[in-house]
Parts: C-alpha cells; sequence; structure tokens
C-alpha cells in the first residue's frame, strides 16, 4: 500500500482537529511523518521510479455506481546491461522506469543522474552507491596513451601475426593431405588434357580416323 505524508498528515489533523494541538506538536508532527511514499514491500526488490499501488473507483456504465479497487503498477524482470560491472544485471523494473533508463542512455546513466531523494526503494539506494563508487575509483586511475610510433608497431606485429598463422594452416594442410589447395587443381587439368589426347583420334560418331599418308595407295588396273 503506497500513500504520501500529506495524506497522513490531513488525516491526523482531521481525526485530532488541528485547535486542539498544542504549539509546536504540529511542526514536529510534519518533522515524524516522511514527506515522500511510503513504499509497498515489493517495490524495495526493485526499481520502480516512483509507480506504486493506486487506487480509485470503478464506475458502471449503466447506473454509475461505483466500486473501489486498485491498479497495480507493470513490473516486468530484466537483464539490464551495466558497463562499469561489464556484466548483466537480472532486476525487476517497472515499464516507466525503462523508459527512463532508455532515455538516460542506460542503467548506470540512470542512477548517476537520478538524485537521492527521487530513489525511493532500498535496491535503488544500494546501486546507486555502488556505481558511484565505481566510477570514482575509475576517476582516479592513470590514463596511458601510446605514440602513433608505438600504435604503428603493435599494428605491424599484428599483421605479422595473422601472416604465421595463415603459413601455419597451410603447413597443416600440405602435411594432412599431401599437398595444398593450389596444387590440386593444376592435377586435375593434367589429367583433362590427357584424357582428351587419348580420344582425340575418335570421329563424333564412334569411327576410328586415320590419315591418308599412314595407308598405301591402290593402284587401279585398267582391264581391255
Amino acid at each position: 500500500m503506497a500513500f504520501r505524508g500529506k495524506e497522513m498528515m490531513k488525516k491526523v489533523l482531521k481525526r485530532v482537529g488541528e485547535k486542539n494541538l498544542a504549539p509546536g506538536v504540529k511542526e514536529t508532527l510534519e518533522k515524524c511523518i516522511p514527506n515522500s511514499k511510503v513504499v509497498m514491500g515489493r517495490a524495495q526488490r526493485g526499481l520502480f521510479a516512483g509507480r506504486h499501488i493506486r487506487f480509485g473507483n470503478q464506475v458502471s456504465e449503466d447506473g454509475g455506481n461505483k466500486t473501489r479497487r486498485s491498479w497495480k503498477p507493470n513490473v516486468q524482470e530484466k537483464r539490464l546491461f551495466s558497463y562499469i560491472l561489464d556484466r548483466h544485471i537480472r532486476v525487476k523494473v517497472t515499464t516507466h522506469a525503462l523508459r527512463c533508463i532508455d532515455k538516460a542512455g542506460g542503467i548506470d546513466e540512470y542512477l548517476l543522474k537520478t538524485p537521492y531523494h527521487k530513489m525511493d526503494t532500498e535496491m535503488g539506494l544500494y546501486w546507486k552507491s555502488k556505481i558511484e563508487k565505481l566510477y570514482e575509483e575509475l576517476g582516479k586511475m592513470e590514463v596511458v596513451f601510446f605514440s602513433p610510433e608505438d600504435e604503428a608497431k603493435f599494428e605491424q606485429s599484428f599483421k605479422q601475426l595473422k601472416l604465421e598463422e595463415r603459413a601455419a594452416r597451410r603447413e597443416y594442410r600440405r602435411q594432412m593431405y599431401g599437398t595444398s589447395g593450389k596444387e590440386k587443381p593444376a592435377e586435375e587439368g593434367q589429367a583433362s588434357d590427357q584424357v582428351t589426347q587419348e580420344e582425340s583420334p575418335r570421329n563424333g560418331d564412334g569411327h576410328w580416323h586415320t590419315d591418308d599418308h599412314d595407308q598405301p595407295h591402290e593402284q587401279s588396273v585398267a582391264f581391255s
């Protein structure tokens, strides 16, 4: 059940009566009663962004009869990625909190930008203090920048490693299959040439073809 401290103060003054209060009692009551929302129990285990149970009346269409009812917030269980922690955080959030997180740019930015008096849950206060401490430690770390010459050396070394890796893979294939991939097509081409040379004496109809100079010429004999 969620309600505001101002409403609580109004109910107290209505029951007791503001005239019956001694001087200074009203101010002490305002200090004791919180001015923020009294959060429901399950909101302590997630990020609700101020969304809690709401109460109202359900009015019928025919007679206008009013029935008391409540509206619960739309709570979803999500995995949100934190850059400072470098992992996903599983947390229960409302759809309103999801829109606020998307608008802020992430769960880290949302926790950093939201002030403490608006974080109305224990879980929100805990994660906000933790993220702020981690970012403070990150700001104290020294950042080292490399010169352009060093970056060029690193890039050259990476290229050399890639070339060595390709050569090692080529050598492994040669040892496994006996020949490299480039030599196989050449051998297949040579074999196809030999087959075409062997089949060249045949004509298209399947008969052998011989040249004229290979056979002896027959002499024609004239009979009288």
